[in-house]
């Protein structure tokens, strides 16, 4: 039987997740499917970056834009001008957060849709615009990591 390989199988997403525009560094722009949010972490990385491996317990630098499933711009650090840091990996950010960036790498742009559970879970953040049960979607830019 021939020495043919089999191609490897290309991982599909299940959900619906929405369109990016923008590169790294640049605000991005979100448009939503006609979905529902998937209820589960999703992540995807729509641009890898070539630096090291986020690990747990890590000081992460980030440019980020946070967006309610269908909903409203709650947060984004491009319009302040300056990126944020913080612990990753060690419960110091949602639990979304701390799932799908320990293990990208710096330089990464990803996209992550992070389930209510993972996220503000049922009390959201009203004063940011967050509902209870919301559905987070987050592009982030992954800028340096230190430790």
């Amino acid at each position: 039987m021939g020495g043919h390989c089999h191609p490897l199988k290309e991982y599909v997403m299940s959900a619906a997740l929405p369109e990016v525009s923008g590169s790294f560094g640049q605000k991005p722009t979100l448009t939503f499917p006609d979905a529902p949010a998937s209820g589960e972490l999703e992540v995807l990385v729509l641009s890898r970056g070539d630096g090291a491996l986020v690990e747990a317990g890590d000081d992460l630098e980030v440019h980020y834009l946070g967006q309610s499933w269908q909903g409203g711009i709650f947060d984004n650090s491009y319009d302040r001008g300056s990126s944020i840091s913080f612990p990753i990996g060690v419960g110091a950010v949602i639990a979304g957060w701390d799932e799908a960036l320990v293990g990208q790498q710096v330089g990464s742009r990803v996209l992550v849709s992070i389930p209510s559970h993972l996220g503000y879970g049922d009390r959201g953040v009203p004063q940011a615009g967050i509902k209870g049960g919301d559905t987070l979607v987050f592009v982030v830019d992954i800028v340096g990591t230190s430790n």
